[in-house]
Order: structure tokens, then sequence, then C-alpha cells
């Protein structure tokens, strides 16, 4: 993740998708803290600084070590049981956590989520979408569920948010990963999809993904690999 996801295009073009919908709710430093919760090794930490200063969290302490080295602001924490004061960020952001076999209650870890959100703030989520699509790279992962995106409008709504946005996307290139998937399961091929393509690829898939992030501005999509929603705690 950490050789990959500055450029890498899924990765690269997930955070054009993800700006598209966040700016058109939250002006540039609109939004005061921002806690990216399950952060990873860090990359869209620094994206989210255009939001307002940012804080990370996460389980993983090598992810962590990962974070300092781009020198960005973490501790150690679960999305289950988060180390922070209740209304503490007006914006809290969750980059394919939720779906992990280490988040055993997602309903309970989008209450901590929805906690720690000050009052009227806004909470950005994201989680692969489909079962359909379950193969060798979500047991690498260790994936514990795709979701709908009535699945996640229902979650959200159960915690109290209000849903502004939901759609669906990595939408043009679902024929090839499904295509991807029924090889997998022929061939039985083992491990993650993280990896970079012959450069044509990478240039080519990261412009669909920058054409979605126009796309989503003015339309959710209709079906696809990953599902996302913007939602705003009551004030």
């Amino acid at each position: 993740m950490f050789a990959a996801e500055e450029r890498q295009w899924w990765y690269a073009g997930m955070r054009a998708i993800t700006q598209a919908l966040l700016d058109g709710q939250l002006a540039p430093a609109g939004a005061g803290r921002v806690l990216d919760a399950g952060c990873g090794t860090g990359a869209n930490l620094v994206s989210l600084r255009r939001y307002g200063p940012t804080l990370g969290v996460d389980i993983s302490e090598e992810a962590l070590a990962f974070c300092r080295r781009r020198g960005l602001p973490v501790v150690r924490g679960s999305v289950l049981d988060l180390p922070f004061a209740s209304g503490a960020f007006g914006l809290v952001t969750s980059f394919d956590v939720l779906y992990h076999r280490w988040v055993t209650d997602d309903r309970a870890a989008l209450g901590e989520l929805t906690r720690v959100l000050a009052p009227g703030g806004l909470l950005f989520v994201r989680v692969p979408a489909l079962r359909l699509l379950w193969g060798a790279h979500d047991e690498a992962v260790l994936s514990r569920h795709r979701y709908t995106r009535a699945e996640l409008r229902g979650l959200l709504a159960g915690s109290g948010l209000e849903v502004l946005r939901a759609s669906y996307c990595n939408s043009l290139l679902l024929p090839l990963l499904l295509a991807r998937r029924g090889l997998d399961r022929l061939t039985g091929r083992q491990g993650s999809d993280v990896s970079f393509l012959p450069a044509p690829f990478e240039t080519a898939f990261r412009a669909l993904l920058g054409l979605e992030a126009r796309l989503v501005r003015v339309a959710s999509l209709p079906v696809g690999a990953s599902v996302l929603a913007v939602a705003r705690k009551p004030s």
C-alpha cells in the first residue's frame, strides 16, 4: 500500500472521486478538525488537508509507522473504540475499513464514527460493493463483507445520520473486473489486486476514474465495484 497509494491508478482515482464529492459539501479548510479512521499508510490524510487539520487513527502499528514516515499526526486505536472526545471532528472519513474482518460489528463502528463527529459535521464512508465480485483479493485483504448502496444507506440512517449522497464508483471498469474475477476462479489465482499495471493501462484506468469523478459531481452512479456515501450529523 505504501509503495502504491501515491501513484497507482486505483488509489489516485479514488482520491479524485472522494474530492469531487466532498468539494460539493465543503469549502477548502471548511471542516474544522478532520479524522481519517482506519488511516492505513496515510496518503488519504495528505489529500484531506485541504479541508482542515488532519489526524489519523489505525489499529495497526505497522501502518502508523508508515504514516510517521510521511510526517503525519497519528494515534493507535480501533474504530470500535475511538480514543477521542464526542463531537471532536467536523469531518470523519472511513476508506475501506468497515468491510474488514477486524471490524466485527460495523454498526458499532459507525456508532463510534458518529459519536466523535460534531453536530452538523460530515461523515464520508467508502466500502467494497457487490457480493458477486468476491474473489481472491477479498481473501487476501481479510474482507468480511461487500455492501450494496441500500445496505450502506441503511447503516448510516440507523446511526442517526442524514445521507446527502450515496453512489457506486469504479463503474466504468466493472465489466473488466467481472471478467478478472471469473478468470481468478478458473485458474485458482490467489493474492491481492494491489499492484502497478503497465504504464498505458495505468494512464487509461486513472483517466476513467477521473471521468467518474466528474460524473459524480452531478449524478450518482447506478452500479460499481465500490460504494460510497456522504452523510451529515444533525445539528
